[in-house]
């Protein structure tokens, strides 16, 4: 069975995603195909069961001959399912033209079945996608299977000693907490504990990368929901700073702090959080 997943969107709703696909694929024992970014092809890769990357920008402004040659693509292969996180005429055009026999979308008239609505932390609101076709979803169980290659690479690249590994990443953006408190933290906390390794995670590399560089690490602190999402994935204890709570799953390593202006928050309030109060 080969499944088509048409995945619009940011970094951080393609992670929210691959559970349900993975879920899907396992179920079904089907071979995916996603339609996506190219900026997010590394990314879909660490799913076992994609076979296939079409490269399609569904924020850009496509022309017919782009649609076309989409649904050229989506023709070819025996597609027995599409979860469709699609909308627009030109998407529900294209798939009224496919072969494909089941098109779960959240709405649409080339839809042939509706996503539910459906509760719980916001990878496993998508459920609502494998209900039409009978299938469950635990969102809180999933893990990202990371290349042995990727991870000699991530550790390759740690600061030497043997002692834990902080991992620190934040947004920089507008009501972020302060940069000197993110520079003053792991000094603080080497004075507690002096063999504490510190790395600050970049945005130069892929996701696939940042995602094995997470999944070494003993703690990650960020203000970032894609790293978050990733330190959920790669089941490294986290301390996430402004995501609301239905962010992510409940789970005993990971700590929600702070709301959506993280100034006010405190060194001491962050301490606490990753057990150092």
């Amino acid at each position: 069975m080969r499944v088509l997943v048409l995945s619009p969107g940011t970094a951080q709703q393609q992670l929210e995603r691959m559970p349900a696909i993975a879920a899907c694929a396992n179920a079904l024992g089907a071979s995916i195909q996603v339609a996506c970014s190219p900026a997010y092809r590394s990314l879909w890769t660490l799913l076992p069961s994609v076979e296939k990357i079409i490269p399609f920008d569904f924020s850009a402004a496509q022309t017919m001959a782009d649609w076309a040659n989409l649904l050229g693509s989506v023709r070819e292969p025996d597609f027995q399912v599409c979860l469709n996180f699609a909308d627009g005429r030109q998407v529900n055009l294209m798939l009224s033209m496919s072969h494909i026999p089941t098109r779960v979308a959240e709405a649409g008239f080339a839809s042939t079945a509706t996503a539910s609505q459906a509760e719980g932390w916001s990878a496993q609101r998508l459920s609502g996608f494998l209900a039409p076709l009978g299938l469950s979803l635990d969102a809180a169980a999933f893990r990202i299977s990371l290349p042995a290659a990727l991870m000699s690479q991530a550790r390759e690249r740690q600061p030497q000693g043997d002692g834990p590994l902080l991992m620190l990443q934040p947004t920089a953006m507008a009501g972020d907490w302060p940069s000197e408190r993110w520079k003053q933290l792991p000094l603080t906390i080497k004075a507690k504990l002096p063999g504490l390794r510190t790395i600050h995670l970049g945005d130069e590399s892929s996701l696939s990368e940042r995602a094995a560089q997470i999944a070494c690490a003993d703690v990650v602190l960020t203000s970032c929901p894609v790293t978050s999402l990733l330190a959920t994935f790669c089941g490294v204890p986290l301390v996430a700073l402004g995501l609301a709570d239905d962010q992510l799953p409940e789970r005993d390593v990971i700590r929600h702090l702070g709301n959506d202006d993280l100034r006010s928050l405190s060194e001491a309030d962050v301490l606490e959080a990753m057990g150092f109060g």
